[in-house]
C-alpha cells in the first residue's frame, strides 16, 4: 500500500467513524458515551458539526478513532485466545463488554 492510499483510507475511515458517532449521538446519547467511549463534551461537539466540517475534520492524515482495548485480559477474550477456553463466544464477548463498561465508567 502507498502512503497516498494510506492517507485515502484513514480518510475514509475518519468520515465514517465521524458519520457514524454523529447518528449514534443524535440517537441516544448516553448508549453512544458508551459505544464511542467518547466524553459528553465530546459527543455534544460531534453532534453540533455541519456535513461540511465533518469533512474537513476527517480529511486529515491522522486516525480520530482509536482502540479502547488496551490490555491483554480483554484482547484475549474477544479473540478466545485465553488459557482457559470457554466454549460459548457469547459469555466471553459478555465478559469483554463488561470489563469494558467499567473502565469507561472509571473514566468518567
Amino acid at each position: 500500500m502507498t502512503d497516498e492510499q494510506l492517507t485515502a483510507e484513514i480518510r475514509e475511515a475518519n468520515l465514517t467513524y465521524l458519520m457514524l458517532a454523529q447518528s449514534l449521538i443524535r440517537k441516544d446519547k448516553a448508549e453512544a458515551l458508551f459505544r464511542l467511549g467518547i466524553s459528553e463534551e465530546s459527543a455534544d461537539l460531534i453532534a453540533a458539526l455541519s456535513p461540511v466540517q465533518i469533512s474537513k475534520i476527517a480529511s486529515g492524515n491522522m486516525l480520530l478513532c482509536r482502540f479502547r482495548m488496551d490490555d491483554d485480559v480483554v484482547w484475549n477474550l474477544l479473540t478466545n485466545h485465553t488459557t482457559r477456553k470457554v466454549d460459548n463466544d457469547a459469555t466471553t464477548k459478555l465478559h469483554a463488554s463488561i470489563l469494558m463498561a467499567g473502565r469507561f465508567a472509571e473514566s468518567i
